[in-house]
């Protein structure tokens, strides 16, 4: 395999792995303040089963979208996904949650039981596991092919860097979750940087329908073209870094924040 390739396919599992984290430790939140309610025992079980219920998802969503990743009309389905869940996330994020908050400094919801808790959490696994299977697919597919066998409908190459973004996703949540929730509390702004990076992945994967040979709508080549390349991961790099940048940097609130218990160790 040429340098060059190499080259591409490790600066793409690099992205993977921090489009990945900040992912991870989104979900590792959510899902801490799940079950939360919980006690220690049974909320260790439940995200014990979430751990679980998210290796089966997100490996199944792999093997099922590589023999359909190159249907035109599948890219269109997870190219407007991926733009609808970075937009209405930041929405949320913006104006939706402010409102909530203050409703529930007023009122207390209700607890749910250990099996509910579960099913929800599970629940919540499924769209992380869409979340981050498109993610990373929407990165991978315009990878030059390899001499790799092609594993489904996808070259081997591809299916490899998909298949360690999302094991690397499932690592993260587990053994190094508690780090990237404290980045995302003390620069929250990261959170919003993260769903606008999801948001212009969706971009790229809706260029690359658009230039399916069915469609045609742009010329063949335009998606994997180093101009459009180019562009896509300096506008890339300029969301991460103002992200950064722009995000005012504040201590963690831990009288509200969810346990390390709860965010990492799932496993135990």
């Amino acid at each position: 395999m040429e340098f060059s390739i190499l080259f591409e396919y490790a600066w793409v599992l690099l992205l993977l792995i921090a489009i990945e984290g900040l992912l991870a430790a989104d979900n590792a939140l959510v899902l801490a303040i799940m079950v939360r309610h919980l006690p220690e025992e049974q909320r260790r079980r439940a995200l014990f089963y979430g751990l679980a219920g998210a290796f089966v998802f997100r490996f199944g969503s792999l093997f099922v979208i590589s023999f359909l990743v190159d249907v035109w009309q599948v890219q269109a389905i997870g190219a407007l996904y991926l733009l609808f869940i970075a937009a209405n996330h930041i929405f949320r994020k913006l104006i939706v949650n402010k409102e909530k908050d203050k409703v529930n400094e007023k009122k207390e919801k209700k607890k749910s039981g250990f099996w509910v808790t579960v099913f929800k959490v599970e629940l919540a696994d499924i769209a992380f596991a869409v979340d981050s299977i498109l993610a990373a697919v929407a990165l991978a597919v315009t990878l030059p092919n390899t001499n790799l066998p092609e594993i489904g409908g996808l070259d081997g190459g591809k299916f490899l860097v998909i298949f360690a973004g999302g094991l690397i996703g499932l690592i993260i949540m587990r053994f190094a979750a508690n780090y990237f929730v404290k980045l995302l509390q003390t620069r929250p702004g990261l959170e919003i940087a993260a769903f606008a990076i999801v948001g212009w992945v969706g971009v790229k994967l809706l260029v690359y329908t658009l230039s399916h040979p069915e469609l045609a709508i742009l010329p063949e080549g335009f998606a994997k073209s180093p101009e459009w390349k180019i562009s896509f991961y300096v506008i890339l790099l300029l969301i991460a870094l103002f992200g950064w940048f722009l995000s005012k940097e504040k201590k963690a609130d831990t009288t509200n924040a969810p346990s390390q218990e709860s965010s990492v160790e799932v496993g135990k």
